[in-house]
């Protein structure tokens, strides 16, 4: 691993967790997921780790676990 930090916009944050970028943008407006900057666009990016973390936590609150699909 170099370090290197992997940015996420909502869309892809949300793709990757597999909901509905409302929720990505609902842990961002919460608190759980930090904005680290913006896209040429304007659009908050976050890194990877903070997207990963914020679902992790999200989801032990909910006691809802991500199962494959079969």
């Amino acid at each position: 691993m170099t370090g290197e930090t992997i940015w996420m916009t909502s869309r892809e944050a949300a793709d990757h967790c597999g909901v509905h970028i409302r929720t990505v943008q609902s842990w961002a407006r919460r608190g759980h997921l930090p904005v680290k900057g913006l896209s040429p666009h304007g659009r908050p990016l976050y890194d990877f780790c903070d997207v990963a973390r914020a679902e992790m936590v999200t989801r032990a609150k909910a006691k809802r676990v991500l199962v494959p699909a079969a």
